[in-house]
């Protein structure tokens, strides 16, 4: 990519794609194409078509997606499958229509079976069941690195899907119904520290295992891949991460203490889990010359300060 290169950043306002954005324009990229949701709705397949005819975009990062953890991939799970498989069919067909030099599709460490082998190599997508507590999202998300693939094989393009672990960040979602677990905590201990709550209670026994990456990382990661490495080298996908896991007891214990929170943790243990154990094997990623720099505890204070900071992320 050149610094005046035309760069769509589909999803710019959220999590990923407001990292992205900082990543490129710290490292001097002066065309940055972006649209809000209000501008343009991914999932209408006739705006996404004219979008792209009229701006020419070089290059695409995709990292827009309908998200959420586990309630809300429980509850809407027409609404998780189909309007993400929309939003990829539209922004890669008319990537393909526009002639976009290069294609970065942003996945989810969910695309893996719920009893894989770990930590989770590449090879290891569609090897058993999916975890059912996300599976509509999962599949929409094996879709959309599928069809890269297919791209790549039947046209020759140079598109890339990269699978991240969990992830968090500035601009992160703290919705009460949607939110992941890492910013949901963080909510939830500094309510109950503002309203001296004597606990707080968390979903689950806090046994499961969890990687948590910085969405800084992350960006700097699919800015080096779309600037370095092509599908080529990468090949039908490639994990993204940090390869290090925490349970979620030993999570809360960590945002407890950074926020504050002097009151008890409780378990609940009759709400899911989820899957048991998801690491990320980043074996490949850190052959290509990229490693995750930011400490889990480090980002979590990043995240926290940013949270006492904006009040529109606290409603």
């Amino acid at each position: 990519m050149q610094k005046k290169d035309k760069i769509f950043v589909a999803g710019h306002r959220g999590l990923v794609g407001s990292a992205i954005v900082k990543e490129l324009e710290n490292k001097g990229f002066e065309n940055i194409i972006t649209r809000t949701h209000k501008e343009l709705d991914l999932t209408n397949s006739h705006a996404v078509e004219v979008f792209f005819e009229e701006e020419k975009p070089d290059y695409v990062i995709l990292s827009a997606a309908k998200v959420g953890g586990i309630h809300g991939n429980n509850t809407y799970p027409v609404e998780f499958f189909t309007e993400n498989m929309k939003i990829q069919l539209n922004v890669i067909e008319n990537s393909y229509k526009n002639n976009v030099k290069k294609l970065l599709f942003l996945g989810s460490s969910c695309i893996y079976p719920k009893n894989a082998p770990q930590p989770m190599k590449e090879e290891y997508l569609l090897s058993s069941q999916l975890e059912k507590t996300n599976e509509m999202y999962a599949l929409a998300k094996i879709s959309g690195l599928k069809l890269c693939d297919a791209y790549n094989r039947e046209y020759g393009t140079d598109y890339i899907s990269v699978m991240p672990c969990n992830l968090y960040g500035l601009n992160d979602n703290y919705d009460k119904e949607n939110a992941h677990v890492l910013p949901m905590l963080i909510r939830r201990f500094h309510e109950a520290k503002e309203a001296n709550l004597s606990e707080v209670t968390v979903w689950g026994t806090g046994k499961p295992l969890r990687e948590f990456m910085y969405a800084g990382d992350l960006a700097s990661a699919v800015v080096y891949l779309m600037e370095n490495k092509s599908a080529k080298e990468i090949g039908d996908f490639i994990n993204i991460g940090t390869g290090k896991e925490v349970t979620i007891l030993e999570l809360a214990n960590l945002i407890k203490d950074i926020v504050g929170f002097k009151g008890k943790l409780v378990f609940d243990t009759s709400k899911p889990d989820g899957t048991m154990r998801k690491l990320m094997d980043v074996s490949r990623i850190n052959a290509l010359g990229w490693k995750a720099e930011t400490s889990l505890e480090e980002g979590i204070k990043i995240v926290y300060n940013d949270f006492l900071k904006n009040d529109r992320i606290r409603l």
